[in-house]
């Protein structure tokens, strides 16, 4: 996004002109912004561990032009539902190119994954014994929580140590592969999650080292070949403004030299490294934008906003920070004012006090940044209030690749016994 003559563009089209058109709230995404985001990471971890893919994160931005976009750059999909791995084939991936990472799965979705014939990331042991009851992937991927994580973005999306509930205890990693290659199971790789939104480069060959740690000794006293080790996603972006952002160079040089240490150290064939970012494809390629539809003077001044918790719930979930920019007065005077949204909640009163233009009125435009991942995916109905369009611009072009919502939306599906209506 830039600005100039004080309004904001976003992929050369100004926002006023995309609430124009397309109305508010709309998630607007930059399809330039995400390309850029891909090579960079791809092109870094290349040059100094070329056998290198990634996997995107489906669940962050479910988008099939999204989708579409991180495919043709050579991405395949992370999937943690069913539904999710239909969507990968819908644009074109399967096999080896999906990974299915479920957790908690039922029968229906193992016997549906193993019909698909992904790569198969089993996120705990007690799911090998039903697995196998339905067949064997030719590809099996245990998760391992490696017994440490880390998070930027609060307790609850720290994916991994003794609060998370993801993975393989270390302790029972070495059982869970020695079952599966007692059942006939013949290919490998191993997987973990490194955390999340990790802006400290050092991190990562810090956790890594710990994942080969564990899965080196498997493949010593097994003599199991790991084909790959995915270390998951977890490169952050910065959501405040002055937040320093990841040494994405350090971050790949150090990994990759511990990826490789750990290999030799315990006589690996040199597995592929796998990663599974989503965030940093997508978070700083993606905005919100609303409009301003009552002032209200209170205990505090209050811009009530059609950016609701239900279309950016990240603030009232994890008390997350997402910067506000109001188009054409970024540059008048502030003072600390509150934001709400439209809901029948007081969490979603998400904003208490920030510094915006003091003279901020009905009808302004306001944008919310870094709104790509974990935006509109966990946007939902209530109080009849409907999600909202999805956007993508493209060097000057905007495309609708969502439709808004509509009543006949928020009622499709439901049933009314014949008896109610009399």
């Amino acid at each position: 996004m830039e600005m100039k003559n004080g309004n904001f563009y976003i992929g050369g089209i100004a926002v006023s002109e995309l609430a124009a058109k397309y109305g508010t709230p709309t998630y607007v995404y930059d399809e330039q912004k995400i390309r850029a985001n891909y090579r960079k990471v791809s092109e870094t971890f290349r040059k100094y561990y070329p056998n290198f893919e990634m996997f995107y994160a489906v669940k962050s931005c479910n988008n099939p032009a999204i989708v579409n976009i991180l495919r043709q750059e050579g991405a395949g999909a992370d999937c943690a539902s069913v539904n999710e791995i239909l969507l990968a084939k819908s644009v074109g991936l399967e096999g080896e190119k999906v990974m299915f990472s479920g957790n908690f799965l039922s029968d229906d979705d193992i016997k549906q994954g193993l019909e698909s014939g992904v790569i198969f990331n089993l996120d705990d042991v007690s799911l090998l014994p039903r697995l196998l009851k339905f067949g064997k992937p030719e590809l099996l991927s245990f998760r391992v929580n490696p017994g440490y994580g880390k998070s930027n973005v609060g307790e609850y999306v720290t994916n991994a140590g003794p609060n998370a509930k993801f993975g393989i205890h270390p302790d029972k990693v070495i059982d869970a592969y020695r079952m599966a290659k007692e059942a006939g199971i013949k290919r490998f790789g191993a997987h973990m999650m490194t955390g999340s939104c990790i802006t400290d480069a050092e991190y990562f060959p810090f956790v890594t080292g710990l994942l080969m740690d564990i899965i080196g000794k498997v493949s010593k006293e097994l003599d199991i070949n790991f084909e790959f080790v995915d270390l998951g996603g977890g490169l952050g972006i910065p959501y405040k403004p002055g937040e320093p952002a990841l040494d994405l160079e350090k971050a790949a040089q150090l990994t990759a030299e511990m990826f490789k240490k750990k290999s030799e150290e315990y006589g690996m064939k040199p597995p592929q490294l796998k990663l599974e970012p989503a965030r940093y494809f997508v978070g700083n390629a993606g905005w919100v934008i609303g409009t301003v539809h009552a002032i209200k003077e209170s205990y505090r001044k209050i811009a009530g906003t059609d950016i609701g918790m239900n279309i950016l719930v990240r603030p009232a979930f994890y008390g997350s920070y997402h910067h506000i920019y109001v188009d054409g007065k970024e540059d008048h005077a502030r003072k600390p004012l509150g934001m709400s949204g439209q809901l029948c909640e007081n969490t979603d009163f998400w904003v208490k006090d920030r510094e915006l233009p003091e003279d901020l009125s009905e009808g302004d435009i306001v944008i919310c940044e870094n709104a790509g991942a974990y935006g509109f995916g966990m946007s939902y109905q209530y109080n009849g209030r409907l999600r909202p369009a999805e956007v993508l611009v493209n060097n000057g072009e905007a495309f609708l690749i969502r439709d808004r919502e509509e009543f006949e939306d928020m009622i499709r599906h439901t049933h009314v016994p014949e008896r109610l209506l009399s």
